[in-house]
């Protein structure tokens, strides 16, 4: 069963039967908005890119995204860039899989970002989501859904961090403007 986050929503990573999830997948989706224009509407292709920026006591020590599929441990991996997304209508257009059992001690926070590569807002952009699913037999864990677009070019979704001997999610949905996830970094800082 699904819990449907909203901002700042935490949620523990742990299974019903109080063993710890080893490992999960975070799901992006979204939709070009149709536009209304002389001809009708139409819908532009929109490229939205997911990262993942891996922390240790605050610093940046790794980062996965479309340029840097694997992390250097091995640990979080990025299973490819789409370009256009709305191809799964409503699944996953790019996901990012994280091997909780993996992740190296050090790592405490590990934040999940989605930004617009070309600069196009999320005016432009509908039914954005992002959702983790246990890897070990697909079920959606959570899932926080964007309401509404924007003037800016990038989101700070979520983030999964390290509560005592598990793992907690909790989503942001702190908008954003950056290209990049670099271009990111002073907005993901308030949430570490």
């Amino acid at each position: 069963m699904s819990v449907n986050l909203s901002k700042g929503q935490a949620i523990s990573l742990e299974k019903k039967d109080g063993a710890s999830l080893s490992a999960v997948r975070m799901g992006l989706g979204w939709q070009a908005a149709k536009r209304r224009g002389l001809f009708g509407s139409r819908t532009r292709e929109i490229d939205l890119d997911a990262s993942a920026v891996l922390f240790a006591e605050k610093q940046p020590v790794d980062v996965v995204f479309f340029r840097h599929l694997v992390s250097d441990d091995g640990s979080v991996r990025h299973t490819g860039d789409n370009l256009v997304g709305g191809v799964g209508q409503g699944g996953d257009d790019e996901a990012i899989l994280v091997d909780l059992q993996r992740v190296p001690v050090h790592i405490d926070q590990i934040v999940f970002t989605v930004n617009s590569f070309t600069g196009q807002t999320f005016q432009e952009v509908q039914n954005a989501f992002c959702r983790l699913v246990d890897e070990t037999n697909g079920q959606e864990l959570a899932r926080y859904t964007l309401a509404g677009g924007g003037e800016y070019t990038a989101q700070i979704m979520a983030k999964v961090h390290r509560a005592g001997s598990g793992w907690t999610m909790t989503a942001i949905g702190t908008p954003a403007n950056g290209r990049t996830f670099q271009d990111l970094m002073p907005a993901i800082l308030p949430h570490l």
